[in-house]
């Protein structure tokens, strides 16, 4: 009985399989392919719907009419969606990653909240009310209880246990301050209840300039973490080995968090969840490696942010429900399922 032979190139020999480089490079192109639908569906959808080519008119022609629309209303909100998913995608990639911890989160680990405590504080007792302003309350903020959370979790010690403990006590705390304020101070709370359940609607071109060197500076710092934290997931030993610096690298990581979740709740308010599902995604498409993982958090983080975005204006029309409401109901049930099922690949439970 004869057998079929595999097909011969020009050169002679057997076409390889597609290498898993291939097949991840691949994918992240697909990724980046669902995140212009996102921004595409977020220019088009709003109170007066428009059709795709419509927005993508107003978008590059200035004598459409939907030109007003899209640049003044709906540009701005997408542009902040992309630059704050891109941060809290990011930062609970690299969270996770430092901490060894599958439900590493800026928002579950009091990172967000330590953020908002500050800016509700500038808001309150010192009348800051302008982006400029929040920007440096909101590092203060999140930089304070990174460097907390570390401590209180058992610094190089630390273990998954211990931090999702620490960050539970600290989330709990630093919002019910936050509670507090809004309720002792009537006076501000307008202000500041739209803003602490997160939201894109408030977007303008001035926030936008003002968080995008942050959350760029953020981004590149992460890229280079790449390296590092991976060898760092070996064993602090062979880290060293390798020729990483532990110690360098962890201060490296917990800046880039501070840089990410502070521009990005300043901008847009505390939002949850965004940090904890995206890395799991990828990280059943791209494996451990953070070399992969990164670049696909980046490119799929802000596609959810924006889905989401698009999902709250859709449901309640003419009304319409603020982001991190969104992202809330539906990563909720996400969370519970990571817990239910804590060893994920690549990570220690």
């Amino acid at each position: 009985m004869s057998t079929k032979s595999p097909p011969v190139t020009a050169s002679g020999s057997a076409p390889a399989e597609r290498s898993p480089g291939g097949r991840r490079a691949a994918g992240l192109a697909g990724a980046l392919l669902f995140l212009i639908a996102a921004v595409l569906l977020s220019l088009a959808v709003g109170a007066k719907p428009l059709s795709l080519g419509e927005a993508w008119n107003g978008l590059f022609h200035a004598g459409s009419p939907a030109y007003t629309i899209v640049h003044d209303m709906r540009l701005p909100r997408t542009v902040l969606g992309l630059l704050a998913g891109l941060a809290l995608g990011l930062a609970g990639a690299v969270m996770q990653a430092l901490t060894r911890n599958p439900l590493a989160d800026p928002g579950l680990l009091g990172i967000n909240a330590g953020a908002a405590a500050a800016v509700v504080s500038a808001i309150s007792f010192l009348g800051i009310t302008s982006f400029t302003g929040f920007v440096w309350f909101a590092f203060a903020g999140a930089g304070a209880v990174a460097v907390l959370l570390y401590a209180v979790g058992g610094g190089r010690a630390a273990t998954p246990a211990r931090l999702v403990l620490a960050g539970a006590a600290l989330n709990a705390a630093l919002y019910s301050y936050v509670n507090a304020v809004q309720l002792l101070d009537t006076a501000s709370l307008d202000r500041m209840r739209f803003w602490t359940v997160g939201s894109l609607a408030s977007a303008q071109y001035d926030t936008i300039g003002r968080v995008a060197p942050f959350v760029a500076a953020g981004l590149v710092v992460a890229l280079l973490l790449a390296r590092p934290l991976n060898a760092m997931a070996m064993g602090e030993d062979a880290a060293r080995a390798l020729g990483a610096d532990p110690g360098r690298a962890r201060v490296a990581a917990i800046l880039t968090v501070t840089l990410l979740c502070g521009a990005a709740t300043a901008a847009c308010g505390p939002i949850i969840f965004v940090g904890l599902m995206v890395p799991h995604l990828v990280r059943a498409l791209t494996g451990p490696d953070l070399r992969w993982l990164f670049p696909y958090c980046a490119v799929l983080s802000p596609a959810l942010m924006l889905a989401a975005d698009v999902i709250g204006r859709v449901v309640v029309r003419p009304a319409e429900l603020q982001v991190g409401i969104v992202m809330v109901v539906a990563g909720g049930p996400v969370f519970l399922y990571f817990v239910r099922r804590p060893r994920r690949r690549g990570l220690a439970s």
